[in-house]
């Protein structure tokens, strides 16, 4: 368990040295510039470390640290509860930035420096977590730092059923996160994690459910196995599909795109009152009449107020 205990620690640091630069990048660059690109770069970098020791106990934690699958399940559930708990607003992956570019919530230069951003935060990640292993904190970072140089690819299936199984992550994500997006963080952060640690127990032996392009380039597209086609059909096409597809069924259209609705019939808000029939010509009445059936004493009214030819015949 001593390896498990340094992975701990390396995240309580990771955690703790991304909320040091996102309070000091806070204090220190312009509110514009440090919610499109400094939010997205820290964020990007704490998934993306995190992400990375997560694989690696995956992978050795079975057969060299002694402990099963449901730790790593643990993990991952808590790690994304603290992800969404300290991101400050920052989900650091590629299609919700181009989700919110499709609903028209954000500008095309603000979605393409949100991109950069996150290339660039997950980019240090792996450079520093690679550093990490290497200092040989424990026999587990002993190892994957022998064995980073020729990596095992995360993609375990045929290249149609994970491009399958990364949309379909990505359209469940990103269904939740529109489902929830006005809710309070106390409801939204675990349901987030709570669906992504389901998806990582069904979808993670075949493709290690990634559902974030930038995460997935810079983790297993340099490991053998498969080629950067189909590498970028299954981790960039699969869930960029999923994601237009929950856009599309939610809203019933593409915003930016369409202000029609393709899939759903708008109906309108206000009722519109049906107006009585006229009354036609053997259905007319005195005033007192009207006043008779609704009053009580009918018989006297009627015995007091003068009758039409047509209305005494009752």
């Amino acid at each position: 368990m001593a390896g498990l205990n340094v992975s701990l620690s390396f995240f309580f640091a990771t955690f703790a040295l991304c909320q040091v630069a996102r309070r000091a990048s806070k204090a220190l660059l312009p509110a514009g510039a440090y919610a499109s690109f400094a939010r997205e770069a820290v964020g990007a970098a704490q998934l993306g470390a995190c992400c990375l020791e997560l694989r690696m106990l995956a992978e050795l934690g079975p057969w060299a640290g002694g402990f099963g699958r449901d730790v790593l399940l643990t993990l991952v559930f808590l790690l994304f509860l603290a992800h969404g708990a300290t991101c400050d607003g920052a989900w650091a992956n590629p299609t919700v930035s181009l989700q919110e570019l499709l609903l028209a919530e954000a500008s095309l230069p603000g979605a393409l420096l949100q991109l950069a951003a996150q290339g660039l935060g997950v980019q240090v990640a792996c450079a520093l977590t690679r550093l990490c292993w290497a200092w040989e904190l424990s026999d587990l970072h002993l190892l994957q730092s022998l064995m980073d140089a020729h990596c095992s690819s995360a993609l375990r299936t045929s290249v149609p059923h994970g491009t399958l199984v990364e949309a379909a992550c990505a359209f469940a994500f990103h269904l939740t996160l529109l489902r929830f997006r006005n809710s309070l963080p106390v409801y939204r952060v675990p349901a987030v994690a709570l669906l992504v640690t389901v998806m990582a127990y069904a979808a993670g032996p075949l493709t290690s459910a990634f559902f974030n392009p930038t995460l997935a380039t810079w983790v297993t597209f340099r490991c053998s196995g498969h080629t950067v086609l189909e590498y970028a059909q299954v981790y960039w096409l699969g869930p960029l599909a999923g994601m237009v597809l929950a856009v599309l069924l939610y809203h019933g259209r593409l915003p930016r795109l369409f202000r029609r609705n393709l899939l759903y019939s708008q109906r309108s808000k206000y009722r519109t009152p049906r107006r009585k029939p006229a009354p036609g010509p053997g259905a007319t009445q005195t005033p007192a009449e009207g006043r008779s059936s609704r009053e009580p004493g009918a018989e006297g009214a009627q015995t007091r107020t003068p009758l039409s030819p047509k209305t005494s015949c009752q």
